[in-house]
C-alpha cells in the first residue's frame, strides 16, 4: 500500500523546521527554503520520489549579481567573470586584457582576455605563468609580472600579444616574502625604469609585533630591505634588491600605484596600521581606531620618507602624530622631516587600486584625476567595515584637490559589512582602456567590470 502525506503534515513540518532555524544573515535565501522544504516532505508521509522531485528544482540558486551604483550616464558591463583571485590587471592599445591571479588557476597566474566578436564580452581566453601574484605593467615590447618575491618579463609582438609564454625573462629575483604585506605592485616610467613596492610584516615594527607593551624598535631594521620602494631597470637580468636603487622609504604597505603623466612622478597608497585601541586602550577609543590612521596617498621623489613606523597621518587633526610605540599619546607632532600625504582618507579600506585617469570619454572633471579601489579591511570592528568602493580624487595643476566622492558602489552586494568574507565582491586592481573607459578587477569571484560613459 503506498503512503500519501497531508498539506497539513508538510506544512507543518516546515513550520517546526522554521522555528528550530536561526535568524541569521543568509547569502542565499532561497536555497535555504527550497532545503527546508525538501526536509519538511522527507520527514512527513512523502515518498522519496517526491522529495527527489524538490530536490531536483534546486539547481545552484545563487543571490543575484549586485548592481554596481555608478553615476549618471555611466554603465558597468562585466566583461569576465570567474577567473579566480584577480589583482591587478592592465589594457592593450588594441583593447584585450592581461589579468595577475593571487594564485594560479589551471596552471595559469595571468590571464590574456580578448572579445573577438565586439559584443562587450571577453570570449577568448588564455592562461600562462606558473606563477600567481599582483604586479603587472605593459608597454610597448613587453609584458611585466611579478610573484611576491620575483618580477618577469613577456616579449610582445606588435599586436602586444606575449609571443612566448613558457619563457619569460627574470629580471629581478630575491625579494623579501613573509608572509604578511608581501604583494610586489610594479609600476613603470617613461625612462625604462621599473618601481617595486615592498612592503613591511608588521604593524608597527615592535620588538614583538602586535603585543601589547612591547615598544618599537629603534631604528626600524625592515627598513633596509622592505617598507618602501626599489627602482630597477627594465632591461637588466636577475637584479636583486642592492642592484637597485632604495627610491622611497617609511611606507608601511604599497598595494595601489601609478606613475602620474602630468607631475612625471610616482604616486602610491599606504595601508595604514592597525590596532590603536587594542595595544593602547588607554589613549584611543574603538571609534578612534575604527577610522585612524589615515589611508594616505603619497606623492615620492626619490630619496622621500613618508615616515612609518614612526608617525602616522591622522585625517582629523590634519597632522603627522607620533607612534605610540615611539612615544605619542595621540596628539604629539612628528617630525617634519617626513613628507606629507598628497590626499587622504579614513583608516582600514585597503587602497589596493590606484588610476590616474588620462582618456577623453568620461566628462572633464575626471581628466587627470585619481580612481582608488578600496579594497576593504577587517580592522574596524565592532563598527562595520568600509570601502568595498570605487572612489575618485580630484586633481588640479598636479595637486589633490576638493573632496574626494564614491564613484562606483555596491560591490560588496550589501548595505552593511560587518565581515570581509561576506562581501560578493571586492574591488582591487584598476586600468584603462584605450577609449577611455575604467576597469575594475575583483578578487572574490575573479570578476572584471568595464565602466564606460554615454553622453
Amino acid at each position: 500500500m503506498k503512503k500519501h502525506f497531508s498539506t497539513k503534515t508538510v506544512f507543518f513540518n516546515l513550520l517546526s523546521i522554521l522555528a528550530q532555524t536561526r535568524f541569521a544573515v543568509l547569502k542565499n535565501t532561497k536555497t535555504l527554503y527550497a532545503s527546508l522544504l525538501v526536509t519538511a516532505l522527507a520527514n512527513s508521509a512523502a515518498s522519496q520520489a517526491v522529495a527527489q522531485m524538490a530536490k531536483d528544482q534546486i539547481v545552484n540558486v545563487s543571490p543575484a549579481e549586485p548592481i554596481i551604483k555608478v553615476p549618471s550616464n555611466f554603465k558597468t558591463t562585466i566583461v569576465a567573470d570567474g577567473l579566480g583571485k584577480a589583482r591587478h590587471l592592465t589594457v592593450t592599445d588594441g583593447g584585450d586584457v592581461y589579468v595577475r591571479l593571487a594564485k594560479p588557476v589551471d596552471g595559469g597566474g595571468t590571464v590574456f582576455l580578448r572579445d573577438t566578436d565586439g559584443d562587450g564580452k571577453m570570449d577568448q581566453q588564455k592562461s600562462f605563468g606558473d606563477f600567481g601574484g599582483t604586479g603587472v605593467a605593459l608597454d610597448k615590447e613587453y609584458l611585466y609580472t611579478s610573484s611576491n618575491s620575483e618580477v618577469f618579463r613577456y616579449k610582445l609582438n606588435a599586436n602586444q600579444e606575449v609571443v612566448n609564454a613558457d619563457k619569460p625573462e627574470r629580471i629581478i629575483k630575491g625579494l623579501t616574502d613573509k608572509g604578511t604585506h608581501a604583494t610586489k605592485s610594479l609600476v613603470l616610467d617613461k625612462n625604462g625604469n621599473i618601481y617595486v613596492g615592498i612592503g613591511a610584516p608588521s604593524n608597527a615594527c615592535q620588538v614583538k609585533d602586535r603585543t601589547k607593551g612591547s615598544p618599537g624598535m629603534m631604528p626600524c631594521a625592515m627598513l633596509d630591505s622592505m617598507g618602501g620602494i626599489w627602482q630597477f631597470k627594465t632591461t637588466k637580468p636577475d637584479q636583486i634588491l642592492k642592484d637597485g636603487v632604495h627610491y622611497a622609504t617609511g611606507i608601511r604597505n604599497m598595494v595601489g600605484m601609478d606613475w602620474n603623466g602630468q607631475t612625471n612622478s610616482l604616486f602610491i597608497m599606504q595601508h595604514g596600521r592597525d590596532q590603536l585601541n587594542t595595544l593602547f586602550p588607554d589613549m584611543y577609543t574603538d571609534q578612534q581606531s575604527a577610522i585612524l590612521p589615515a589611508e594616505a596617498m603619497y606623492e615620492l621623489k626619490k630619496g622621500a620618507d613618508a615616515g612609518w613606523p614612526y608617525i602616522y597621518y591622522d585625517q582629523n587633526q590634519k597632522k603627522k602624530v607620533v607612534m605610540p610605540e615611539y612615544g605619542g599619546d595621540g596628539k604629539k607632532e612628528g617630525s617634519s622631516k617626513y613628507i606629507d600625504p598628497a590626499a587622504a582618507y579614513p583608516g582600514h579600506m585597503a587602497p589596493n587600486g590606484l588610476l590616474f585617469y588620462t582618456g577623453t570619454q568620461f566628462p572633464e572633471k575626471y581628466r587627470n584625476g585619481a580612481f582608488i579601489a578600496f579594497h576593504g579591511s577587517w580592522n574596524r570592528a565592532p563598527a562595520p567595515q568600509a570601502g568595498y568602493f570605487v572612489v575618485f580624487q580630484p586633481f588640479k595643476n598636479g595637486k589633490a584637490s576638493g573632496d574626494w566622492e564614491v564613484f562606483a558602489n555596491n560591490f560588496a552586494g550589501m548595505d552593511t559589512v560587518m565581515s570581509p568574507s561576506s562581501a560578493m565582491h571586492r574591488p582591487c586592481g584598476l586600468a584603462q582602456g584605450p577609449d577611455g573607459s575604467l576597469y575594475v578587477a575583483d578578487d572574490v569571484k575573479g570578476t572584471v567590470y568595464k565602466i564606460s560613459y554615454a553622453k
